[in-house]
């Protein structure tokens, strides 16, 4: 029976990446409006296309979505949102189902994957993180897509998190970003991402509904970088804790 779910499983995976990059081709043509619209427009139009085809790929990829908490948008300036990091699930969800448009921090090796590289570069501040320079560029990049009223999304963990914690450390960059900016934070949790398609092993889909949750927003008035990131950081791990079965 063990040995079935795994064959399942490896073939469910197979299909998802087979109709990821289907779906692809279908919607990539849109994405040739990008560079001739000026920012925000062509973040939102960039978002709105990916949501499009998200929808589709996780419809015949047999994923259910939710989103809760959407509530803690309502009249919020433009914040810096952490996410929670657990599978290669998480960015093509959490960019474009998060409710308002934003544009999200990515390695500059994913630019070079033929056709989806170039769709995802639009939708991100891309950095080298072997390069100080870069990465200096890419916080002065994040500083501008902030002062565009975008949400700037960052994954705090820097990579998925494989461990049997309920998260990685934090990297310091957002935390440091909404001091310096005096823009909130909200932290959003994505469940059962890590369940239904794991690191380990790879190719390996077990479909089944993600939940996207959006918490409260934390200020950054009066706090340093690493207070502020104490603070998210325990608040996510605790509802991670709590809420992942």
């Amino acid at each position: 029976m063990k040995l079935l779910k795994k064959i399942i499983a490896r073939i469910l995976a197979v299909w998802a990446l087979l109709m990821f990059a289907s779906t692809m081709f279908i919607f990539m043509w849109f994405y040739f409006i990008c560079p001739l619209l000026p920012e925000p427009k062509k973040t939102q139009w960039h978002r709105q296309l990916s949501r499009l085809w998200m929808r589709l790929f996780m419809i015949l990829s047999g994923i259910r979505f939710k989103v809760k908490g959407k509530e803690v948008f309502e009249g919020l300036e433009n914040a810096i949102v952490v996410c929670n990091h657990n599978s290669l699930l998480d960015i093509p969800v959490s960019f474009p189902f998060l409710p308002r448009a934003n544009k999200t921090i990515a390695k500059k090796s994913f630019s070079y994957i033929p056709l989806f590289g170039w769709i995802y570069s639009y939708g991100t501040v891309l950095v080298d993180r072997k390069s100080n320079k870069s990465r200096q560029e890419s916080y002065e990049q994040m500083k501008h897509v902030l002062t565009h009223g975008l949400d700037m999304l960052i994954y705090p963990e820097g990579t998925r998190n494989i461990t049997d914690a309920p998260l990685k450390s934090f990297y310091d960059g957002a935390f440091k970003l909404a001091v310096d900016t005096q823009k909130p934070i909200v932290p959003v949790i994505l469940l059962h991402t890590k369940k239904m398609l794991p690191a380990k092993p790879a190719m390996y889909l077990t479909p089944g509904k993600i939940e996207m949750h959006i918490l409260p927003a934390v200020f950054p008035h009066d706090k340093t970088a690493d207070e502020l990131k104490k603070i998210v950081y325990d608040i996510m791990a605790n509802y991670y804790l709590a809420n992942e079965k």
